[in-house]
């Protein structure tokens, strides 16, 4: 699963998800997985979707991964007691605002990679939409 292999720091503040997005355009596929709504990503959740994809393009063609899971969300264990400091990393999230590009495909049909995307989608816990790269 993706994670970062080191930080300046071991936790996070809790911080808010608002914002435009960065990386709203299709740049290195010819089609892709677009956020329409806000919300967090697991690492968990983004290799659910690409395994999903992966295995229904049939390895052909290739696939981009365009969000990274580079902030910790900690969690104290059941039955615990509030205080004593905050709980330990239990795993890793990217926040996701709306038109950040997911995930992108090349070499495969418009059909197959829709299909694939469908896939995908059901496995996050935001609204996507397909895209297709804009011709200059």
């Amino acid at each position: 699963m993706l994670q970062p292999k080191r930080t300046k720091f071991r936790k996070a503040f809790k911080g808010r998800n608002r914002g435009l997005a960065n990386g709203t355009e299709v740049s290195f596929g010819e089609f892709g997985l677009k956020a329409v709504g806000r919300g967090r990503l697991t690492a968990r959740q983004i290799e659910a979707a690409r395994r999903a994809m992966t295995r229904h393009i049939k390895r052909q063609g290739q696939i981009w991964i365009r969000v990274f899971p580079d902030k910790p969300i900690t969690s104290k264990p059941l039955e615990v007691r509030q205080g004593k400091g905050k709980g330990s990393v239990a795993y890793w999230v990217a926040q996701v605002q709306p038109g950040k590009v997911l995930y992108e495909m090349n070499g495969v049909s418009e059909s197959l990679a829709r299909e694939a995307f469908n896939l995908a989608a059901r496995k996050l816990p935001i609204k996507t939409t397909f895209v297709i790269k804009a011709v200059m």
